[in-house]
Parts: C-alpha cells; sequence; structure tokens
C-alpha cells in the first residue's frame, strides 16, 4: 500500500528523455543541448526521480549521447540513477525507411551502441520497443539470454505490447519481462475503457489489446505510461475545457500542481502505473515533484470526475 510519505515504489514516477539531445535528425549536438540536458536531469533529480529512460532512436541516438555526457562529468551520477533503454525501432536510413527490427543480431548491436553513447557497462532495463512480426520469439529470447549472461542488461521488459505478445517471449526466456511502457494518461484512455466499457458501444472502436492491463497487473510486470502528461493538452497549453478545469480545481484543493493530478490519476489505479514524464523544461518536471513525493490523493469520486470529464460525455 502507498505509504503517507509517498507512492508505491512501483508506481513512482520516472523522466523520459526523447526531449533532449537537440534537432531530430543526424547533425551533431552541441554544447548549448548539453546545457538543456543538464538542467533538466538536475531538475528531475531535484523532483526525487531515479529511473531515466531512453531509447536509440531518440534524437537519432543524441538523447542517449547527451546524457553519457552528463555522466562522464559526474563520476557518482551513474551509481545514483536505474538507466532505462529501447531498441527495435529503425529510422529511415539507407538500407530502407522505417521499420521494426528485432533480429538478435540487431539486438545486441543496437544495446552495444547504446550502451557506448551513454558511457556506461551495463544497462539496468531493455526494453523492446515495438513488435516485430518477422522475427520470433526464440531468437529474441537467445540474444536478451546472451545480454544477460553477458552482464550488460540486468532486466528486460517490453514496450507497446499486448499481453499475447509477452506471454509468447516469456515463454521462451528463462530471465522475466518485468515492464510494460505503454501510452497513458487521462487523454489516451484506451487502456481502461477497454475493459471498463466492454459490451457496450463504446468498446467497439477501442483498438487496445483488452487483458492486457489486467495480465500486466496479474504476473508482475510493471506498467509504464508514456505520454501521461497529454501533451499540455489539460495543464494550459491548450484552450481550456471542462476537464481542465476539474484538474486545476483538485490540484487548488489539494495544495499541489495540475500536471502532479494527471499523474496521480494514473498512480491511483490499482495496477500501480508508473508515469513516464517527458517534458525538457525544468519548471515543468518540478511542478511535477509531489507525484514523486507524495501518495494519489484523489478520491475515488474525483478520479471518476476526471474520466468522465476527459471522456466529455457520461459512462455508458
Amino acid at each position: 500500500m502507498p505509504t503517507p510519505s509517498g507512492p508505491h515504489p512501483h508506481s513512482r514516477p520516472l523522466y523520459g528523455c526523447m526531449g533532449l539531445g537537440g534537432a531530430w535528425d543526424p547533425t551533431p549536438y552541441t554544447a548549448a543541448d548539453i546545457a538543456e540536458a543538464e538542467a533538466a536531469v538536475e531538475a528531475a533529480l531535484s523532483a526525487g526521480i531515479t529511473v531515466f529512460d531512453h531509447a536509440d532512436i531518440y534524437r537519432h541516438g543524441k538523447s542517449e549521447a547527451v546524457f553519457g555526457e552528463l555522466l562522464a562529468r559526474d563520476a557518482g551520477l551513474r551509481g545514483r540513477i536505474t538507466l532505462q533503454t529501447k531498441c527495435g525501432i529503425r529510422l529511415p536510413d539507407g538500407d530502407g525507411g522505417g521499420r521494426y527490427d528485432l533480429r538478435g543480431s540487431s539486438i545486441v548491436r543496437r544495446v552495444e551502441e547504446s550502451l557506448t553513447r551513454l558511457r556506461t557497462d551495463v544497462l539496468d532495463v531493455l526494453l523492446l520497443h515495438r513488435p516485430d512480426p518477422l522475427t520470433g520469439p526464440e531468437e529474441i529470447a537467445e540474444a536478451l539470454g546472451s545480454l544477460h549472461a553477458q552482464g550488460l542488461v540486468r532486466r528486460f521488459g517490453v514496450s507497446n505490447m499486448s499481453a499475447a505478445q509477452i506471454e509468447l517471449l516469456q515463454a521462451h526466456l528463462d530471465v522475466p519481462l518485468t515492464v510494460n511502457q505503454l501510452e497513458m494518461s487521462l487523454a489516451a484512455r484506451d487502456w481502461v475503457e477497454s475493459g471498463v466499457l466492454l459490451n457496450t458501444r463504446a468498446a467497439a472502436d477501442n483498438g487496445f489489446p483488452h487483458g492486457t492491463v489486467e495480465y500486466c497487473q496479474g504476473r508482475g510486470v510493471r506498467l509504464q505510461a508514456w505520454g501521461a502528461l497529454a501533451q499540455g493538452r489539460y495543464t494550459g497549453r491548450a484552450p481550456s475545457s471542462p476537464a481542465a478545469r476539474l484538474v486545476s480545481g483538485i490540484a487548488a484543493r489539494r495544495g499541489t500542481t495540475p500536471e502532479t493530478v494527471l499523474l496521480w490519476w494514473l498512480q491511483r489505479h490499482p495496477a500501480r502505473i508508473a508515469p513516464v514524464i517527458g517534458s525538457s523544461r525544468p519548471e515543468r518536471i518540478l511542478r511535477c515533484a509531489d507525484a514523486v513525493r507524495r501518495a494519489p490523493e484523489l478520491t475515488h469520486e474525483e478520479w471518476y470526475e476526471l474520466w468522465t470529464a476527459a471522456r466529455g460525455e457520461p459512462l455508458p
């Protein structure tokens, strides 16, 4: 159960590093990009965040590279944090267009490249970024097992995968899959509506794989929510809406920020969802600090009020 001083450890927010490293192209990063990354990471650490989420494709590898610069500058930083990265998406290049690639040799090569960019000798967590329908689970499992045996990766997980895909891969692995990272927020609600609104017309257009949240919850696969802040939809970027006003009102009553209320909405779920905070702005990162330090303070009624307001219509 959550303690009075903070959320359940499994639902503590992560910092998502996708915004670090300059432009989304292969041009080299600059000293200004390093400084921006340093300010964001310092804000995350000040907020109490210790897990940093990467992917090999973020900013064409530059997100990992600028983070590696920070690790090189501060010899004690690596020991204070958990490093997580992802592989499996290939950006368009000279070999073809964008695609997914979980072939064993590709996984191993991408991990080696991430280790070099991050300037570390081990990844705490590696996630498979997207399913690759052309690669069998045996080949994937062999690559992950080799990385684990060599001490290059401590734990494994997936991203954007269904319960059936996780179960198939796990059947061939000797090490457990411990994470599934999915888009989950007050705006992206298919993860909850796929089950709750089953057998209603509202479920007809819901493409979220039914039972995935329940599968992860029942088997100890931790859920991480990318896009948790809904791109500012309820915290000032978009015009005011009934849901945004409700978020602000609850924040005022609880003496916290609208960003925290959005994260609490995820953390309040019994699946113990860990939100990923993706902003590169230090002030916005710090506005999420109460989601690290305080247990979710939403009542049962407030949670449903937020859901209903975001839907824009009553529940069936």
